[in-house]
């Protein structure tokens, strides 16, 4: 089994941080990831406030965070952990399809969220998506899920947004739209007549200037600022 395991981590592109308070669950993960060549846990957590110093020891590329745990809960730890440089990417698991813990989530800059029955390959798949910078959700769910959310303060929330949205010039402008529409780069382009290396500068300085970190979040201001309506 040893030299199976050394086989196994010499080929490893990805390394994963399990973060869950139920013992069952990590157990479980750490199974399924182990059938994944290109993946390896490389550490496990049962508490958000062991999240930080597991970072530090392990340095991974994503984080699989449970939302209700003891101490400090998951969404609370994406926050602390995502307001750092370098920033592992963070998939919420959540046994709910909460959306209200989603949405604070995805606002603190996590690549998505996951249910816990999600088929075990989907997991995998979804590991590879966001260390490649695509996020779990894409923007069409994003929207459907935050616009079944009640919030409070709307009207200061889209004042903040557009005032944000100013920063940007009105080709910049075009393409966050495009993206909080749920197009990819192809389309953009197609309906801009833009070139899809454009399309994908456009949307890099968007992340740049706006201080975001994925298209999730350009697609959650750009709602915001009422200009999905």
């Amino acid at each position: 089994m040893a030299f199976a395991g050394m086989a196994t981590v010499a080929c490893v592109t990805t390394s994963v941080l399990i973060v869950d308070d139920d013992a069952l669950v990590r157990a479980g993960l750490v199974m399924m990831f182990g059938g994944a060549p290109d993946i390896a846990v490389v550490g496990e957590g049962k508490d958000g406030t062991e999240v930080l110093p597991l970072v530090d020891t392990h340095a991974p590329d994503v984080v699989l965070m449970d939302i209700r745990m003891p101490g400090m809960d998951g969404l609370s730890a994406t926050e602390v952990l995502r307001a750092r440089p370098d920033a592992p990417e963070v998939i919420i698991l959540t046994t709910f399809d909460a959306d209200a813990h989603v949405l604070r989530a995805l606002r603190a800059g996590a690549a998505g969220f996951l249910l816990k029955d999600t088929p075990p390959g989907e997991i995998v798949e979804a590991v590879r998506r966001v260390v490649q910078g695509n996020p779990v959700l894409s923007p069409g769910v994003t929207r459907r899920l935050i616009d079944r959310v009640a919030e409070t303060g709307e009207d200061r929330r889209r004042a903040q947004a557009r005032d944000r949205l100013d920063l940007l010039s009105d080709r910049e402008r075009e393409v966050a739209v495009a993206v909080g529409q749920g197009k990819s780069n192809a389309e953009i382009a197609a309906t801009l007549y833009l070139s899809v290396p454009t399309v994908k500068t456009h949307v890099s300085s968007v992340l740049t200037k706006m201080e975001l970190n994925n298209r999730v979040q350009i697609a959650l201001l750009v709602h915001d600022a009422g200009l999905l309506d």
